[in-house]
């Protein structure tokens, strides 16, 4: 007989506006314990020292997951011209420095070659994985490596404000995996100048926004009460870049038993993944085949 979860059965999505100086982890953790929730996790990890959104799911929410972690995302951040360090960011020691500092037109020239595909070589301190260690473990252990370069998908990189010669403030909308640090490095190698992250904000992450997002002192606050649930949104949220498709109740019995379900109708094409919904809530994602869905993850009630 399987145990039963510790916890509430709470469903559904948090944006947090989290800060600087603390893990995703440490944020999630603290947000389970506030729901006291039998589970929980996050779409997409944001260094310790990044601000911004980050969406934490909680349980049947986090099925969902997936989908946000494939999203868009939007991050604002600072370069700082004039030396590189040893995380790529303000945190770690400078390794290096140069006097020369690009011009506007040098940046917006250097820009274009950091956008549509491009190959981007994770910093020495992330969370890549060599030889089932973390790449972050080797660098605080004095270890170099040579990271492999991984595929990415910038959207846009462009300039918000150049408030000085030795910044420039940027905004990129990038796919999965973008590491927002490699963008500052290479960039100041590119433009001859050095250069390593001075801050970081993500502002949205698929369909979150950070205007959404409530802070931790809050969460403290309003910790193990019905006030912090009113923060909660739906976990139907996640699935907002796949088709929905309304089932009947008959489709949405068989499709919570793990069976093919038939949709009332479709804006599905034939092997797409889609959703299936039933009086606006989610009860299965799977695969549209000529009426029926045919499911791969099941929402329990």
């Amino acid at each position: 007989m399987a145990r039963k979860r510790k916890g509430r059965a709470i469903s559904g999505w948090l944006v947090v506006d989290k800060p600087a100086g603390i893990t995703s982890t440490t944020v999630v953790n603290k947000v389970k314990w506030a729901f006291e929730a039998q589970k929980a996790g996050h779409a997409g990890t944001l260094d310790p020292d990044a601000t911004g959104v980050l969406a934490i799911a909680l349980g049947e929410a986090t099925k969902t997951v997936p989908y946000i972690t494939d999203a868009l995302k939007c991050y604002r951040f600072v370069v700082r011209f004039g030396a590189s360090t040893r995380t790529d960011d303000a945190a770690g020691e400078v390794t290096a420095t140069q006097e020369k500092r690009p011009d506007d037109a040098d940046i917006a020239a250097a820009l274009a070659a950091f956008r549509g595909d491009i190959l981007q070589v994770p910093p020495q301190f992330s969370a890549v994985k060599v030889d089932g260690e973390r790449a972050y473990d080797i660098a605080r252990g004095g270890g170099e490596m040579a990271l492999t370069a991984r595929p990415l998908w910038v959207e846009s990189l462009e300039v918000v404000a150049r408030p000085d010669p030795d910044h420039v403030e940027l905004e990129m909308v990038c796919g999965k995996g973008g590491y927002v640090r490699s963008i500052a490095r290479d960039l100041g190698q590119v433009l001859g100048c050095l250069g390593h992250v001075l801050w970081l904000r993500r502002t949205w992450s698929g369909p979150f926004e950070v205007a959404q997002g409530i802070t931790l002192e809050q969460i403290e606050r309003e910790a193990r009460s019905p006030a912090l649930d009113v923060h909660l949104l739906p976990l139907e949220l996640g699935l907002a870049d796949l088709p929905e498709l309304p089932t009947t109740p008959e489709g949405a019995a068989r499709l919570r038993n793990g069976n093919p379900g038939i949709v009332l109708s479709s804006n599905a094409e034939f092997g797409e993944e889609a959703w299936a919904s039933y009086m606006g809530r989610a009860v299965a994602v799977g695969v549209y085949k000529a009426g029926e869905l045919h499911p791969s993850r099941v929402f329990n009630d």
